[in-house]
């Protein structure tokens, strides 16, 4: 079968194809398609916008062109009832058995896509059927999809003639099927072709994982059927409408009972013996002798009783219909991320900003039961499930874009990676609030910190590995007279209000409250118990219903909505409205901001049901959508973005959960099992990009994304509200649940519990510790090419933070902790030391395998997954090593338990830098990885390589030297832009899409050492070996500041020292690192905070990097060791001396030059050194971390004086 990663690879390539790609990334898509269509993936043709069909190959086949006038006109040459009828007879035939009638009628009328149909001829390999079946629905010009599916149903065939050795009927597929696809790649053709050669085609590495026939179909199958989904032709086709049994006879009967009626001399018992004319009870006339009762006559069997009919149009739960719908919401929302099904993503081919306009007015909102799977009717008991594609698992479908895989290891191919197992369903502990829960929200980073809202206004921060409440504000109006008179008015006679929602901001530095009063609170977060007031605000007139945070123009903002039937936007940092939108007619009850790709927008709901959407331009609302029940509604999207859910109870009690097909404005999927009479609103949560949560009836309930049937329910052991408040934590470990008794329950899976054992029990030197939050921390890259998510805390403000292992064995990260205070005598300060490895026994390292001619190791990488490591050595080779994942490995990932595989392609060939006419030793190395992990850029003193990571070939090169480039980072928002700083001090901000320098920064004087975006301050941070730091604008690229470090001293510093920058996962302080010291600063003003200057004994620093939490600092020095800082205070907590991982050798001088952190596992780093090894560094399993904390007590002023007087050896 084929590997889920390769499946992967070619999908994300293939898709990625669009207006907002990079040159690059078209060369890698255009090489990777060449190479990779032998993985049998669907995806190995793309259209996309720039790339037409060419016109020989147009002219070849049927040029029909579907465009949306074309698709208006198709469906409205018969009339709605007239279409309505095909239904109607497709029911009457499915009913009576003539199935080849039944699919002949779909196909010539293309009405209805039988998806069911479809799978059983696909799995047969009726392929000549197969193509007829679709030409009623699509031709292979149509669009990328329909080319894309008929692409893959020949190349199986092909593929299956080859596997049964029968050459004459592949060259006869090849010729006739596959040829006309040549003019679009002939690359591509030539590559299909050479397979004929193979004796087995299995020898192509890239078919080497290719099964047998049946597996082979089925995984085509999956990514056919989310083609199809996609592919806007058949829209409005896949769904059967929902009918009643015989509905076709049951009109029949009606229709002859209304003739009965009017018989001048009705008989009791007419004798109906055709349809072809009318019924009369006449003697003249042949349809109108006696007979058997109607009532036993086989055709009309269940007549009605002789009453008033309703007309025609008036049956069945469909209004006739409409013809296709304008283009929808999602018409100019763009694609969504292509995670979930990344071969057929959503959306329009050829989207660009200027059809912002073509929006959804007033689409109507389908029957709950609407769903239906072939001719399923209402009366049926039967209610398939909708069957989830297979051969990719979850792990890898929900894998964000730059963590995409790139086949580094083979993965699980079961249908499902989760189960019931997997929800937190365990009552693990009861938090007591005093007042009545309204609102909770854990912290987006640190896991087990729960913010909550009550009804009397109070505001509580719990720490539930302590069961501590960390911090508490009472409901109190900051600047009183600063208010509106009726503010005042309110407040004098009731100094009261009640939380309405509580928000943590997406980096968890801020948190937002909404009141039931006029006002909104904005918190600054500093770790801790650390809570600042930031703003108070007077948003609404009446209650403030909900809060939201959005990044409308990449400024942080605050939308909120309110009783005065109005949304409002507000800078999160000065509090000035930006925009205000009106529209609604009732109060507004939710919002819900959201973008797709670089469209940004926010869907509001009110208590009247309507739910509208906003683009931040003041126009109005864009759509106009009515809840299901014309409920007060809440609406979330799952974790990756692309699944839209809502949930609400109307003012009849009646609740309705349902998933929305964003490109219809439709119910896409009604889930069932909400109570009839709920009492208050539901609320609802999701996680996992898998389950819904909602309280209802006293109790959690639990669906699958992907089945409207309940999964699970809990009571929590009793003591719930009747529809109680609940929250998921990030991870979806831990369910926060309020109570009938003003208390929270908190939930847990297994892994909730290990981790709140693991936090109860942790302790430094004390049995009584506080917990921190888990931290699950987002992918980093190398100096300068950070492009990790904000992190909870501030460098210099939070409590210090360490990484630990659970006790499952998973590597979590936890920070660290305040002591409690105790009447314990013992002096925690005195009893503190400093932690030094001395002994291979004392940590886990390994040291990669390599065959390869060793050269010193200049730059080193983790992947974005973190499976594979790369290197680049001093002769401009690199080397990559994978993981593969395996029952020592489960999760695949990098490890100094296991050794890697020393990777290369087939070929042989190796990823070598051109080195122009200069000695490789003399440059200055430098690359950058690609956030998919599917390219590298890379320079070694001559031109810029752009290296496919799959086959190691050279896409392309350009920006020869002089000047050499000397350090390479990716622009955070905008793959297309790329700062590459040179030897000649200059960083030229280079355009690779139109393939031009788009302007040159100037302002160091020697060359260019580091580089680092951040995207929340929108500034570029460079650094030179001239030891200065500058500040450039990412807008205009005008210099902001600069900033010359502080050389300690007497240290003197080398002439052309490197100095590196790193931002901290906040994207405001960074770390310097020059060989003499490490200094952390304050962006954009590069206000030094914090200095750590090593003892002289160790020798110069070599590099250091942040971990992946950005919670410690990994430096090495020259004299082979290695030191763990606590980043919040530059602390030294850990020496690892090189005895304890390179082996014994006193005329060899080793030591490492570069390091690189994991992004995935906070305690693990990597190592490259002089004599070209790599080395994999972790602690003990039994300790999990490096080294424990110096008491807050102990630590002083960091100075630098301070700090060197700390890193003394111990004595």
């Amino acid at each position: 079968m084929y590997t889920t990663s390769n499946y992967f690879v070619c999908s994300y390539f293939c898709l990625s194809l669009s207006s907002s790609q990079s040159v690059e990334e078209q060369e890698v898509e255009r090489e990777t398609t060449n190479t990779l269509l032998l993985l049998c993936v669907p995806l190995s043709l793309s259209l996309s916008p720039e790339r037409k069909v060419p016109k020989p190959y147009r002219s070849g086949l049927n040029t029909h062109k579907a465009s949306d006038k074309d698709l208006l006109i198709s469906s409205c040459q018969m009339s709605s009832l007239s279409r309505e009828l095909v239904f109607l007879i497709l029911q009457f035939l499915d009913e009576e058995k003539f199935k080849d009638a039944v699919h002949k009628l779909e196909q010539e009328s293309g009405f209805y896509f039988n998806m069911r149909h479809f799978e059983e001829m696909v799995t047969n390999g009726e392929w000549d059927e197969v193509e007829k079946y679709l030409s009623g629905f699509t031709k292979v010009d149509d669009n990328r999809y329909s080319m894309k599916i008929f692409f893959e149903i020949r190349k199986q065939k092909y593929l299956e003639a080859l596997d049964k050795k029968d050459r004459a009927k592949a060259v006869d597929i090849l010729v006739k099927d596959l040829k006309v696809f040549s003019a679009f790649n002939e690359d591509l053709f030539k590559e299909i072709t050479q397979l004929l050669t193979l004796e087995n085609f299995r020898d192509n590495e890239q078919l080497s994982k290719y099964g047998d026939t049946k597996s082979a179909r089925g995984v085509m199958l999956a990514e056919l059927k989310k083609l199809i989904e996609a592919n806007p032709l058949f829209r409005d086709k896949l769904n059967f409408p929902t009918l009643r049994n015989s509905r076709l006879r049951t009109l029949i009967n009606q229709s002859l009972n209304w003739q009965h009626q009017l018989c001048k001399n009705p008989k009791p018992n007419p004798d109906i013996k055709t349809l072809f004319i009318d019924h009369s009870c006449g003697q003249s006339q042949p349809n109108g002798a006696r007979a058997p009762s109607p009532v036993t006559n086989a055709l009309m069997g269940g007549l009605p009783k002789p009453a008033g009919f309703p007309p025609l149009g008036a049956h069945g739960p469909f209004q006739p219909a409409q013809g296709p719908l304008p283009t929808s919401l999602t018409g100019w929302m763009s694609n969504p991320a292509p995670v979930a099904h990344a071969s057929a993503s959503a959306g329009p081919i050829g989207f660009n900003s200027s059809n912002n306009a073509a929006l959804l007015k007033r689409p109507r909102t389908p029957p709950s039961n609407s769903a239906a799977i072939d001719y399923q009717t209402a009366d049926s008991e039967h209610v398939l499930k909708r069957s989830r594609p297979f051969g990719l698992s979850d792990d890898v479908n929900n894998l964000p874009v730059n963590i995409l895989p790139v086949g580094y290891t083979s993965q699980n191919h079961g249908q499902s990676s989760f189960s019931t197992d997997d929800l937190p369903k365990a009552v693990v502990m009861t938090l007591s609030q005093g007042s009545a829960v309204k609102s909770m929200d854990f912290h987006p980073l640190q896991q087990i910190l729960l913010l909550v809202g009550t009804a009397t206004g109070d505001v509580i921060l719990w720490e539930l590995g302590t069961r501590e409440k960390l911090a508490q504000r009472n409901f109190k109006v900051w600047e009183l007279k600063s208010c509106s008179m009726p503010l005042q008015a309110s407040l004098a006679n009731d100094y009261t209000a009640s939380v309405n929602r509580v928000i943590w901001s997406p980096d968890g530095t801020l948190f937002g409250v909404a009141y039931s009063k006029h006002i909104i609170h904005l918190y600054a977060y500093h770790g801790g118990d650390n809570l600042q007031d930031k703003l108070e605000i007077e948003a609404h007139v009446g209650s403030v219903n909900d809060i939201a945070f959005c990044f409308p123009n990449k400024q942080l903002c605050i939308v909120t909505c309110g009783e005065d039937r109005l949304i409002k936007v507000w800078d999160a940092n000065t509090g000035a409205k930006q925009y205000a939108f009106e529209g609604h007619e009732a109060a507004v009850y939710s919002v819900c901001p959201h973008y797709k790709e670089n469209i940004q927008f926010i869907f509001s709901t009110a208590t009247d049901g309507k739910i509208k959407a906003w683009l931040y331009d003041n126009v109005g609302s864009r759509v106009d959508y009515d809840a299901p029940g014309h409920s007060s509604t809440a609406l979330a999207y799952s974790a990756d973005g692309t699944r839209l859910f809502s949930c609400g109870t109307n003012k009849e009690g009646d609740s309705y959960i349902v998933e929305w097909n964003e490109s219809e404005g439709a119910v896409k999927r009604t889930y069932i099992g909400l109570g009839k009479r709920s009492v208050g609103v539901v609320q609802f949560d999701t996680t996992k990009n898998r389950f819904l949560a909602a309280g209802d009836e006293n109790m959690v309930k639990f669906w699958d994304m992907d089945s409207v049937n309940l999964l699970t329910t809990t009571d929590a052991e009793g003591g719930l509200q009747a529809s109680p408040c609940v929250r998921f934590n990030k991870e979806g470990i831990l369910l926060a649940v309020s109570t009938n008794d003003n208390g929270i329950k908190i939930l847990a899976n297994t892994d909730g519990i290990r981790l709140l054992r693991t936090v109860e029990s942790r302790s430094f030197d004390s049995p009584k510790i506080g917990a921190g939050a888990m931290v699950k921390p987002p992918s980093m890259g190398t100096f300068g090419a950070s492009n990790a998510t904000v992190a909870a805390n501030l460098v210099d403000r939070v409590a210090p933070m360490a990484s630990m292992v659970a006790l499952n064995g998973d590597n979590r990260n936890l920070p660290d902790v305040k002591p409690r205070i105790t009447d314990e005598s013992i002096d925690k300060s005195r009893a503190w030391k400093l932690i030094e490895i001395n002994e291979p026994s004392q940590c886990r390292s390994l040291r990669l395998p390599d065959n390869i001619s060793a050269m010193r190791v200049s730059r080193l990488i983790y992947t974005n997954s973190g499976v594979a490591i790369l290197a680049l050595a001093a002769n401009a080779v690199h080397k990559l090593w994978k993981w593969q994942r395996n029952e020592r490995n489960t999760s695949g990932k990098a490890t100094a338990s296991i050794a890697p595989q020393l990777w290369q392609p087939t070929s042989g060939i190796l990823m070598t830098n051109d080195i122009s006419d200069r000695n490789p030793e003399d440059a200055v190395p430098c690359f950058a990885l690609s956030k998919n992990d599917s390219y590298v850029m890379s320079a070694s003193g001559g031109k810029i390589s752009l290296f496919n990571m799959m086959t190691f070939k050279t896409m392309t090169t350009f920006m020869p030297p002089p000047p050499a480039a000397s350090f390479l980072a990716f622009h955070p928002q905008d793959n297309n832009i790329i700062a590459i700083g040179m030897e000649d001090s200059s960083i030229q901000i280079y355009n690779v899409r139109v393939d031009e320098v788009k302007t040159k920064l100037k302002g160091h004087h020697k060359r260019i050492t580091g580089l680092a975006f951040s995207n929340v301050l929108n500034v570029l941070i460079s650094s030179g070996a001239d030891s200065q730091l500058c500040v450039w604008s990412t807008d205009g690229w005008e210099k902001q500041t600069s900033r010359q470090l502080q050389i300690p001293a007497g240290r003197a510093a080398a002439p052309l020292a490197d100095t590196r920058v790193q931002f901290h996962q906040d994207q405001t302080h960074l770390i310097a690192v020059h060989e003499t010291q490490i200094a952390i600063y304050e962006a954009p003003k590069l206000e030094c905070l914090k200095q750590w200057v090593p003892r002289e004994a160790s020798g110069p620093i070599t590099h250091a990097t942040y971990s992946c939490d950005s919670q410690s600092i990994y430096v090495s020095f020259e004299d082979g060791s290695v030191g763990v800082l606590t980043a919040t205070s530059l602390r030294l907590r850990c020496r690892i001396n090189p005895a304890s991982y390179l082996p014994a050798n006193p005329s060899l001088r080793v030591y490492p030059l570069v390091i690189a952190a994991h992004p995935s596992e906070p305690t693990q780093f990597a190592l490259g050194l002089t004599d070209g090894g790599v080395y994999i560094l972790e602690p003990l399993e039994s300790e999990g971390k490096w080294g424990t904390l110096p008491p807050e007590n102990n630590a002083g002023p960091s100075t630098a004086s301070v700090a060197a007087n700390l890193d003394q050896p111990q004595r």
